[in-house]
């Protein structure tokens, strides 16, 4: 069941009560002021069918709440609490006055997280973003100029800038290794072995060796040097331990005794990594199409970056474009390793959708530059950054010093994915769902864009110069734009 409410409130009607005076300057009243609560209210209360039970909780108290915990880095139950002690935090999330009761219970925001699915998020950024800085070209000026470069077939007038770039975000699991997820497998299966003996027992119990195959894993687990033969002896060990338990699984279920539901799904991805481990085996290979690398998260896939850090991360994969305004957008986002570098013509596409014109110029970096992206721009007066294919130019100093400009302004995505990772929780996402997971990158991309003016209470930028052979290096200290 879903209430209507007036959730975009103004401030004086915020019942402020024991003689509390709140500073309408405040950071979180001037945001809630900015946020239109209540266009997107009749569009998440479709999640309510029924009109019987307890009315659900409003859409401002939903993402609201969300919004504080990507700020505040907070746990489920640290945000209740600082919500429930803070009016300012109640304010912006709708609550008609200050109250000394939680809003709600931690286990609630698991349900928040369900109800705002990532494309919800991205359609929410994308409104935030256009009345927070609305274009200056009308409906009908957009419509004429499109009208225009259809019958002229070239287009004019392209402005501004569109950087794009692709990150990951891994998820909260632990490093994959093959006899470890071999083990947690086998240990898996042993519990729904138990299960059956516990409630059917209709013969006796089978042996699993699980203390003989504990000591197996641990003979490799805590090995400080690991060689390639004792890797492949311990696989082969840990897939017949796997293959026993999954035949004595197979047995109890063709005598027409039933999995207990909660065991289904882990039954069902032991039976596919089973599987992908053993072709890997008896191939001598490492690589596997849909490689799951965790038994309880089986959607996440490893995304090869190359990186010094981490040359391969595991979690989802997404596209972030920065147009010449600063404003940030979540153009892709997958679990599965895409090729970036076929999104860019969507990309460009949306952005001129937006405005009603091309950009001058697209920074991108290598992998974007392939010859029918290239195609494309040229086609469409579109610069993009890079060396040029084909001779060397005639003027080599200014060509390098174009391509050191466009890299160096390029760098501003590079610091959009620092603030949304280490500012808004995308360096490490905690979620267990697929959809939650998704939806948590989607809302540290909106969190980015509305606390953007709030990066810290100073930056520092480190200038190096060379003079006499000897490096020096300089900061400087100043406060964030207003």
């Amino acid at each position: 069941m879903y209430r209507f409410e007036n959730h975009q409130m103004a401030f004086t009607d915020f019942n402020q009560s024991c003689g509390m005076r709140l500073d309408p300057k405040n950071e979180w009243v001037l945001l809630a002021d900015s946020i239109n609560w209540s266009k997107w209210e009749a569009e998440y209360a479709k999640n309510f069918s029924s009109v019987k039970g307890n009315p659900a909780k409003s859409f401002r108290i939903v993402l609201g709440s969300l919004l504080i915990q990507k700020r505040k880095g907070l746990s489920d139950r640290k945000l209740v609490k600082e919500i429930t002690e803070n009016p300012y935090l109640q304010y912006f999330i709708g609550l008609p006055s200050f109250t000394s009761k939680a809003p709600f219970t931690p286990p609630a925001l698991t349900y928040f997280r369900k109800r705002l699915s990532a494309e919800d998020i991205m359609q929410i950024n994308n409104d935030y973003l256009e009345t927070k800085s609305p274009t200056p070209e009308h409906a009908e000026d957009k419509e004429s100029e499109r009208a225009r470069e259809a019958k002229e077939g070239t287009p004019e007038g392209n402005k501004g800038t569109f950087i794009m770039d692709a990150t990951c975000s891994p998820s909260n699991i632990r490093y994959p290794q093959d006899f470890s997820l071999l083990n947690e497998a086998r240990e898996k299966a042993e519990k729904m072995i138990d299960f059956f003996h516990k409630k059917y027992h209709p013969w006796v119990k089978p042996r699993t060796y699980r203390e003989t195959a504990r000591k197996d894993y641990l003979a490799l687990a805590k090995s400080r040097r690991r060689t390639s033969k004792q890797i492949r002896a311990t696989i082969r060990k840990m897939l017949g331990y796997v293959r026993r338990d999954l035949r004595y699984l197979e047995e109890y279920m063709s005598a027409g005794y039933a999995l207990d539901p909660k065991f289904v799904d882990n039954y069902l991805v032991i039976l596919e990594l089973y599987r992908q481990q053993k072709h890997m085996f008896d191939n001598k290979t490492n690589q596997v199409e849909n490689r799951i690398v965790s038994i309880n998260q089986p959607y996440i896939r490893p995304i090869v970056r190359g990186k010094a850090r981490a040359k391969t991360e595991f979690g989802a994969k997404y596209d972030i474009s920065i147009d010449e305004k600063g404003h940030a957008r979540l153009e892709t986002i997958s679990f599965d390793a895409y090729n970036e570098g076929l999104e860019l013509q969507n990309a460009i596409e949306r952005y001129r959708d937006r405005t009603g014109h091309y950009p001058s110029r697209v920074l991108v970096d290598q992998i974007y530059r392939t010859s029918a992206n290239r195609r494309y721009c040229k086609d469409r007066g579109i610069e993009m950054s890079g060396p040029r294919l084909g001779r060397p130019p005639k003027d080599k100093a200014k060509a390098d010093k174009k391509e050191y400009q466009d890299n160096t302004d390029r760098i501003e995505v590079e610091r959009f994915f620092s603030r949304d990772k280490y500012s808004f929780g995308a360096a490490l996402i905690t979620t267990k769902l697929d959809v939650t997971t998704l939806a948590s990158i989607a809302l540290s991309v909106l969190a980015a864009n509305v606390f953007e003016a709030d990066t810290g209470d100073f930056f520092v930028l480190y200038l190096s110069e060379a003079a006499d052979g000897l490096g020096k290096q300089y900061y400087m200290e100043f406060e964030p734009a207003a």
